[in-house]
């Protein structure tokens, strides 16, 4: 058994990896899967298009890898995180599309439990906001919307899963309903600082505590597979939430370490150790990860539109054909116009949590064409990145933070954009020598569990730069153009 297999099941596709046994990735397989969006605002998944995807992408990855299942020491998941999915406990058929963390229609009840004086109970156990991000609002919705869920799920027929819990019960057949401690902290029903559900907050949303799976450490025995849907029983023994995984691919183990993963969102993460920050600044507290049941804790900031912006381009707005095009557009573009995107599709996330207001685009001009709206959709993303950096520099006044920012995904691979980002926040930017950090880290948790692979300071000791982005910005022009992104959100704040 000389492999590992990780699934990454994201927001727009599923991918599976094998790894050797020196971490090198030797095979991949990947499927795209429609997403629904039945109102405004309102974003689903079919689960039976998350299922089969995995299942599909773990056939096909082995098959281009030309092994076989039991070359597979062990399975590492990491997945889209807060997608709220109830099924059948018997069956498996679940009640519902899933309902997609991008989704935003329980902003009302959010509404109402800030109204009502809940918010900061909610925060002080989950380290999170009362906002339609997090999966507790959308089970709550779940049961009090589809005919007979509620007096179902009081009788013990449903079960509630994010994507990691619905997968690992699906691949075991049904028999481990359990999750990770990432995943969990990220439901709005997990108290972060005990290490269990919040009683409390599941009365508060009337749902019962036996639909929620067990929490494990992010490496653990998470059962096996069932035999004949990859060949052989493989141990599944990593989990992690997809922006945990990439935290932990990029070796962000010292506090103080900061990590941004560009994917269809972008997400920051602050390694804080073990102590969990407060946010003065209305950032996450949330867990990094935890190994041999102890808790590491980071602070992280969210933004729901990041790679997606250039998705809207592309299939939106029609105004590129690849989403590589953007490099060259970007370059080309007018120096002399200012064209702001503020992308607000489905709301503003961190620092300022309004899921109410939607995108606009400022500074227009008859000049204003496809290139200057490329470069102002990679624009967004570094400047809503600053927002982030800043909210966290200001909550974490630790001596030993580093400055530089750790980058992957999809995005981080376009030159022009993570050049932007170094010099509009003003620091180091560093590109790893392997890009595919989110698999890497569910593949770590699976390999080090299984005895495959080297403890984290030696896994740390192996992480590379690609390349490494220095700002060269003036800084009168930094000072400029963000204080211009600062009253174009202002602007759509109002609106």
């Amino acid at each position: 058994m000389t492999h590992i297999l990780a699934i990454d099941q994201g927001t727009t596709s599923t991918r599976a990896l094998v790894f050797d046994s020196e971490m090198q990735i030797t095979a991949t397989a990947q499927q795209e899967f429609p997403q629904h969006f039945p109102q405004s605002g309102w974003v689903e998944h079919d689960p039976s298009d998350l299922w089969q995807t995995t299942l599909d992408t773990c056939r096909g990855a082995l098959g281009n890898a030309g092994i076989s299942a039991d070359q597979i020491a062990a399975i590492g998941i990491t997945n889209q995180r807060e997608t709220t999915i109830v099924w059948d406990k018997t069956t498996g058929e679940p009640i519902h599309k899933a309902i997609v963390w991008q989704d935003r229609r329980t902003a009302p009840y959010c509404a109402e439990l800030r109204d009502a004086g809940h918010a900061e109970m909610i925060t002080a156990k989950t380290g999170l906001l009362a906002d339609p991000y997090f999966s507790g609002t959308k089970l709550k919705w779940l049961l009090d919307e589809v005919p007979g869920a509620r007096a179902r799920a009081q009788a013990g027929e449903l079960l509630f899963g994010t994507v990691d819990c619905y997968l690992i019960w699906k691949l075991t057949g049904g028999a481990t309903h359990a999750t990770d401690a990432t995943n969990a902290a990220r439901t709005l029903l997990y108290d972060i600082h005990n290490g269990r559900w919040s009683k409390t907050i599941c009365d508060l949303f009337d749902i019962p505590l036996h639909m929620l799976p067990e929490v494990k450490d992010c490496a653990a025995d998470f059962g096996s597979t069932a035999p004949d849907l990859l060949g052989a029983a493989i141990p599944i023994m990593g989990v992690a939430g997809d922006q945990q995984a990439a935290t932990i691919g990029q070796a962000c183990f010292e506090p103080g370490m900061m990590k941004s993963t560009y994917g269809t969102g972008c997400f920051a993460l602050l390694n804080t150790g073990t102590t969990p920050v407060a946010s003065q600044n209305r950032l996450l507290t949330t867990i990094a990860y935890q190994l041999d049941g102890e808790t590491t804790y980071a602070l992280e900031g969210s933004i729901f539109v990041a790679g997606a912006v250039v998705q809207w381009l592309r299939d939106g707005a029609q105004m590129i054909a690849h989403a590589a095009d953007t490099q060259a557009m970007a370059e080309g573009a007018d120096p002399h116009q200012e064209v702001i995107i503020v992308p607000a599709f489905t709301g503003l996330g961190a620092p300022y949590w309004n899921a109410e207001c939607r995108g606009a685009v400022y500074g227009l001009t008859r000049n204003s064409g496809p290139a200057e709206f490329a470069r102002a959709a990679l624009e967004s993303v570094g400047f809503q990145t600053r927002d982030l950096l800043d909210a966290m520099h200001a909550d974490w006044q630790g001596s030993d933070a580093d400055p530089t920012l750790r980058v992957d995904g999809g995005m981080s691979a376009n030159d022009w954009a993570m050049q932007f980002l170094s010099d509009i926040i003003d620091a180091p930017v560093d590109r790893p020598a392997v890009l595919e950090t989110t698999a890497m880290g569910a593949a770590w948790l699976a390999g080090q569990r299984a005895g495959l692979y080297p403890d984290m300071a030696e896994f740390a000791k192996g992480w590379a730069a690609d390349q490494s982005f220095a700002p060269a910005m003036p800084a009168d022009t930094r000072d400029q153009r963000y204080a211009g992104w600062q009253r174009a959100v202002a602007a759509t704040l109002t609106v």
